[in-house]
């Protein structure tokens, strides 16, 4: 691969599961930050046990930062402070982005998730977002059934300048398809249910050389 179309592929943003063993995941996390090229890792916990969310994000930051990673959390704005964490990824489009960019300064990550909207995207950006994220891409059964169309994408890279990321239900074919028009790749559950993650990443990541 030529040092330019190394430039253009499409970084990895890694998510991780909604839950996991503290015993385990760190060292799994660990191995996957080390046998790949990973821009950013996303805490993407589903608990509202303020506790197991601090000693996750403290273990997870722990593994990122010593690997000069940056991590951001879903929604917990006042964690990112808290933690030590680079920024916060919300979920709610651009709804909260400028109030947050306000409140963590303009060093933070602040990404915003934007479903299959487009309009939703182009405010989040207008807002102070770093990146917008789209998806879910591929098809699944969870949510209204929606999926985000590659038009989007193909419009989003020639027109706006703010980074995008597509994700959700990501497959080898997907990835071919989506490589040329996104900034970056938002993967989490395609891969840790593998036995090995890291195999699993690189076969999915594959098409792309």
């Amino acid at each position: 691969m030529s040092t330019d179309a190394a430039a253009d592929r499409p970084q990895i943003t890694l998510i991780t599961p909604p839950a996991f063993e503290l015993e385990v995941f760190p060292d799994r996390l660990a191995r996957v930050l080390d046998g790949a090229e990973i821009a950013c890792v996303r805490l993407a916990l589903a608990t509202k046990d303020e506790d197991m969310i601090l000693r996750a994000g403290d273990a997870c930051r722990l593994v990122a930062h010593e690997r000069d990673v940056a991590i951001v959390i879903e929604n917990h704005v006042l964690m990112v402070e808290r933690l030590g964490l680079d920024g916060v990824h919300l979920t709610d489009g651009a709804r909260s982005v400028r109030k947050v960019r306000k409140d963590l300064g303009a060093d933070a990550i602040v990404g915003a998730f934007c479903g299959t909207s487009r309009h939703e995207g182009m405010n989040a950006g207008e807002a102070g977002a770093d990146y917008a994220a789209f998806g879910p891409v591929g098809e699944t059964a969870l949510g209204k059934g929606e999926r985000v169309e590659f038009d989007l994408f193909e419009w989003w890279s020639q027109v706006i300048e703010v980074p995008s990321i597509a994700e959700g239900a990501l497959t080898a074919d997907l990835v071919a398809k989506f490589g040329p028009v996104t900034d970056f790749f938002g993967i989490g559950e395609e891969i840790w249910a593998a036995e090995d993650p890291l195999a699993s990443l690189k076969a999915l990541m594959a098409p792309l050389g």
